[in-house]
């Protein structure tokens, strides 16, 4: 029995959520300790959930082993499951990269252990509008720019979002109503990470300028995710056909479609071969625009694979 503060408003949060009737009853909340996830953990756990806090310790400063400790009391105190994966520092140049590939891999263990296979992230508004800035800025198309996904599958663990429609000030609010402090993230301020100095200096930059980014990069991520579906209302036609080591497509049909349509079935046809992650760059769709410009004669690699004319087909095919 959870012994838990009352969120104000909280379980009109969670019926506002699109993801209202998805959630199911046991879940996992990825607990940082911050404002954010603090205020999902407690409003899962007061409106009935039977919630699991688990928490990843990335190592990044020296204090991070006590403010683990720290949590774990706290989640005894409310009488919460709390379990914690500790890593090992970065060793990587892309550091917010390694760091969320580490923490999938620790809430895929826990996710073995404890036998809870949903997963609650506590991603809000302006969480999604940095993601969108970010992407544009690393020259993604329009589905890349559509945000992050308000579920989404990631092997056997099913990730949920149920609070990117809320903003930060909002749960900030009700947590210091209900008297609930939090952990600070000292790395919140290490400016060396791209969206903190998106979320530090440009998004403050653009504010002071008369420009609310927030709403602004949420405006473009609804127009890409509007595009994005008439792109693929405009190629579910085609029969896009794969097995274990090859994809392949009709190419005149292929071929006549626009570029963004294009684009999407390249992206379909990597991701049957290497999963959802594997999309091509922008150096290889230049590639590949090229290559079909001038007949599509040969055939072209690409990153572990190669792409090939044949028969009147479109083939992506596994490198030896």
């Amino acid at each position: 029995m959870f012994n838990v503060p009352l969120l104000e408003g909280c379980q009109a949060w969670l019926d506002a959520s699109t993801l209202s009737e998805s959630l199911p009853l046991s879940v996992a909340v990825g607990w940082s300790g911050g404002a954010d996830s603090t205020a999902l953990l407690l409003a899962l756990a007061g409106s009935g959930h039977a919630v699991q806090a688990w928490h990843v310790d990335h190592g990044w400063h020296e204090r991070s082993a006590d403010e683990a400790q720290q949590l774990a009391q706290q989640a005894d105190e409310w009488g919460i499951p709390f379990h914690i994966v500790r890593l090992g520092g970065s060793s990587s140049v892309n550091r917010e990269a390694e760091a969320r590939d580490g923490r999938y891999r620790a809430f895929s263990t826990l996710s073995e252990k404890q036998g809870i296979t949903a997963l609650c992230l506590a991603h809000h508004r302006e969480d999604q509008a940095e993601t969108v800035f970010m992407r544009l800025l690393q020259g993604s198309g329009v589905e890349g720019c559509q945000g992050m996904n308000p579920i989404r599958q990631h092997g056997e663990l099913t990730v949920f979002r149920p609070f990117l429609h809320l903003s930060r000030s909002q749960l900030r609010m009700a947590l210091e109503y209900s008297g609930v402090s939090w952990l600070e993230d000292v790395s919140n301020r290490d400016i060396s990470l791209l969206r903190n100095r998106l979320r530090n200096r440009t998004f403050p930059a653009m504010q002071q300028a008369g420009v609310n980014p927030t709403e602004l990069f949420l405006r473009w991520q609804e127009q890409a995710v509007n595009v994005t579906s008439h792109i693929r209302s405009e190629v579910e036609h085609l029969q896009l056909q794969s097995d274990s080591e090859c994809c392949w497509v009709e190419w005149k049909a292929w071929r006549l479609l626009a570029p963004p349509m294009r684009v999407y079935l390249l992206k379909q046809m990597m991701r049957r071969l290497f999963g959802a992650a594997a999309v091509p760059g922008r150096r290889h769709v230049l590639l590949v625009e090229a290559w079909m410009q001038h007949g599509g004669f040969g055939g072209l690699d690409l990153s572990r694979s190669r792409l090939m004319r044949k028969d009147g087909r479109l083939y992506l095919k596994r490198k030896a």
